[in-house]
């Protein structure tokens, strides 16, 4: 059996077992049940129906059943809410399923309430902390809880164009270095920790460079605006200026070039990060600061930079100490995600070799036997995560995708800034 039909076979499997919510939510769930949860819950599995269906490979029936089990409940609006949970989620993932004009038109009109509510309320109290002086809390501005996150749903949308250029222009707002206690910092300078809450260890606090809660979400959203022609003034100097300080701290090693995860006033100030480079994630790690900035290099065209980008995903991706650090199959840091975006980054590259590094990348999955697969995934000991984020309906459509070798036909993999 060659690697492509191991993929079907294997996210078919995964499939098979995520057919029914009914029989699903008796299983022991690591996150507890979130219906509406993108990340963790039944919105996620949602997406996988939904691609398998609009590529002729699974039922409409299953995607029907997950977005009725999403939205059994009133939708989650306000603050709680965000891309991964609650009305957005359900917004992306009906615009996922809408395969043709009209399709759950009155469903998404109605969700639009909350999202556009929501996204306004956070712009005014960014605009007004910014006016303050302060610095943000990571969810203002990130990928999974903030403001790029619901522009990333927007582009997915492909409507509320005003609304979105709104986002975008706070974002290029962030960008502008401020001075706190006589030092110049970024604009996304964060008094917490990495966590997103506060901690003696980070007294002063950090920059934080990750795509899912640095400012590598910022520059995705606006790299990928750029490419949609939805732009703002002071756009393009956003996007260099948030690529000016990840070429300052820019690391160049045995393995190639690397990115640390974020920084400290302490290292701000000596200009010497930490130790690296570290697992090489969509998250955090030089699979989602390839990416990122190779879509920002696409948004500027410049071959130059495009080509550092594809190399550090390159060298990361044959490098045994940063594959060894990785252990585990999911989207968010694990193997599904770095075969996807290296399949993402290679059918853009002006760089050879990507794509001849997916069989070592899926072999972590497509090695074990299907059913055991599923299994591990779904209904461990310690209890299974069946979502996108870090369970098995993600890395079952990074198989699926595998398979296909084709752009996803439902724009799945947009919530990740990716794509």
């Amino acid at each position: 059996m060659d690697l492509r039909e191991s993929a079907r076979v294997a996210a078919d499997t995964i499939a098979e077992r995520l057919a029914s919510p009914q029989d699903v939510r008796t299983f022991h769930h690591r996150q507890g049940w979130w219906p509406q949860s993108l990340a963790h819950g039944a919105v996620g599995v949602a997406l996988l129906h939904i691609e398998r269906a609009r590529t002729d490979q699974g039922p409409w029936q299953r995607a029907h059943d997950w977005l009725a089990c999403a939205a059994a409940e009133p939708a989650v609006g306000g603050p709680d809410s965000h891309l991964y949970y609650g009305a957005p989620a359900l917004a992306f993932a009906l615009q996922a399923a809408a395969d043709r004009p009209g399709r759950y038109a009155r469903a998404l009109n109605t969700l639009d309430q909350y999202v556009t509510t929501a996204i306004r309320d956070r712009l005014d109290s960014a605009h007004a902390r910014i006016d303050r002086g302060e610095t943000p809390a990571l969810a203002e501005f990130d990928a999974i809880r903030g403001l790029s996150g619901m522009g990333a749903l927007l582009l997915h949308r492909d409507v509320h164009t005003d609304l979105l250029r709104e986002i975008l222009a706070y974002l290029v707002r962030l960008t502008e270095p401020v001075k706190h206690d006589g030092e110049l910092l970024p604009g996304w300078w964060s008094h917490l920790a990495p966590s997103g809450e506060a901690s003696p260890d980070y007294p002063a606090g950090h920059a934080n460079n990750g795509v899912a809660h640095g400012i590598g979400g910022p520059l995705a959203v606006l790299s990928l605006a750029e490419r949609h022609g939805v732009t703002v003034e002071g756009h393009r100097e956003a996007i260099t200026g948030i690529l000016a300080w990840l070429d300052q701290w820019q690391q160049d090693g045995p393995a190639g070039p690397w990115w640390p995860y974020w920084i400290t006033r302490e290292q701000l100030r000596s200009g010497v990060p930490g130790h690296g480079p570290s697992r090489p994630s969509w998250c955090y790690g030089t699979a989602g600061f390839a990416r990122s900035q190779q879509l920002a290099a696409l948004a500027l065209n410049d071959p130059a930079r495009q080509c550092v980008a594809e190399t550090a995903l390159l060298r990361a991706m044959t490098d045994p100490c940063q594959l060894d650090a990785t252990v585990d199959l999911s989207l968010c840091h694990g193997f599904a995600g770095l075969a996807h975006i290296t399949q993402l980054v290679a059918a853009d590259a002006i760089t050879p070799g990507l794509a001849e590094c997916l069989p070592r990348l899926l072999a972590p999955i497509t090695d074990t036997a299907p059913g055991t697969l599923a299994d591990s995934l779904i209904d461990p000991p310690g209890g299974g995560d069946i979502g996108l984020l870090e369970g098995a309906a993600g890395t079952a459509l990074a198989l699926h995708s595998f398979h296909t070798g084709t752009p996803s036909a439902s724009g799945w993999d947009t919530c990740f800034l990716i794509n």
